[in-house]
């Protein structure tokens, strides 16, 4: 087992009006000494923008914005932008979130240059409804079940008059290219899935994604295995390269008497082809323990969506109980060294 250290509450929400509600799930990127932490902030009403706070090393909070940093301007988001993630690719910030718009949550891309101005990019995930992905998707044999109980939307087809699409979330880019290509994982639960992309995003039209669905069973890169991710599988944070592999810091979760838990979970993935897992762990890397992780706007919560590396620790930043941020940190080597006791 590897040992963790609950660093503890790290942010939690003010009184400022964008992040009244709570602050979770934020983004994390480090460049020198500094972190800089992108995360959800939520205001009455569960509207949700993005903040920005700056750590002088791992946990030090050095500056934070009384105003939200990004915040809803389209009718794709106009209910909120959330769980925001972020990597830097050559001079790039690609800043990936979740756009809602009261009725579909779908994975969307804002870029920038400085941290400071973002140019929103748009939704960049498929937007398809549950029948046609079904109808794409089996057309070469039975697939999993869970897709119909997580996607079908209980057969309702519109909403206040919009149509119900397949939710498509955890929109996490790799931090470089592979082949020259961009890659980023997304999720249509229950598992994780990637897509290879091209430099030129447009090309991710509906042409694309007819063609993708009908090998979608090739894109699966990891599918719940384990009793404590039973239930469904997400992204979490930006993998990490290390000489193992692409380190996945990823949530799974449970159904339990207490609802569903939300647990931080590790895996290795081959470095030139990261549609093969090479590791994972069979137990949870972390789970809700303490009480600003087992109460809040959700319960059971740890839900990992950045991390950094100093030195030999890893801290891994997330949303406990969907109320606060918090941060866990472990050795790297250690982790590695556990993983590679676990290969598939």
């Amino acid at each position: 087992m590897i040992k963790v250290i609950k660093e503890g509450i790290l942010l939690q929400k003010t009184n400022n009006v964008f992040e009244n509600e709570g602050v979770l799930n934020p983004a994390a990127i480090r460049e020198g000494d500094d972190v800089h932490l992108l995360y959800r902030a939520v205001s009455q009403g569960n509207h949700s923008s993005i903040g920005y706070c700056k750590l002088k090393g791992p946990l030090f909070i050095e500056t934070r914005n009384d105003k939200a940093l990004l915040s809803p301007e389209f009718d794709y988001e106009c209910h909120g932008i959330e769980d925001p993630r972020l990597v830097k690719i050559e001079d790039t910030y690609y800043l990936t979130f979740t756009a809602y718009d009261g009725v579909n949550a779908l994975g969307c891309l804002a870029t920038s240059k400085d941290l400071v101005h973002f140019e929103k990019r748009g939704i960049i995930v498929p937007q398809i409804t549950y029948e046609e992905f079904n109808h794409l998707a089996k057309t070469k044999g039975i697939i999993n079940d869970k897709y119909f109980r997580y996607n079908q939307h209980d057969s309702i087809l519109e909403k206040d008059g919009k149509e119900m699409l397949i939710w498509d979330k955890n929109l996490i880019f790799f931090p470089r290219k592979i082949n020259g290509k961009l890659l980023f994982l997304h999720r249509i639960r229950p598992e994780i899935q990637l897509v290879v992309a091209t430099e030129n995003l447009a090309e991710l039209n509906d042409v694309f994604w007819q063609n993708y669905f009908l090998h979608f069973d090739e894109y699966i890169v990891l599918q719940p295995k384990y009793e404590h991710e039973v239930s469904y599988i997400g992204g979490g944070c930006p993998p990490i390269e290390t000489e193992h592999g692409w380190l996945l810091i990823y949530h799974g979760v449970h159904d339990s008497l207490q609802g569903y838990v939300y647990s931080a979970c590790a895996a290795l993935l081959d470095l030139e082809n990261p549609q093969k897992e090479l590791a994972r762990l069979p137990y949870p890397l972390f789970v809700p323990e303490f009480h600003w992780e087992l109460k809040g706007e959700v319960n059971n919560v740890c839900f990992p969506t950045g991390a950094v590396v100093f030195d030999d620790r890893l801290f891994i930043y997330y949303g406990a109980a969907d109320e606060r941020i918090a941060c866990a940190s472990m050795s790297l080597s250690d982790l590695l060294n556990e993983l590679m006791l676990n290969k598939v």
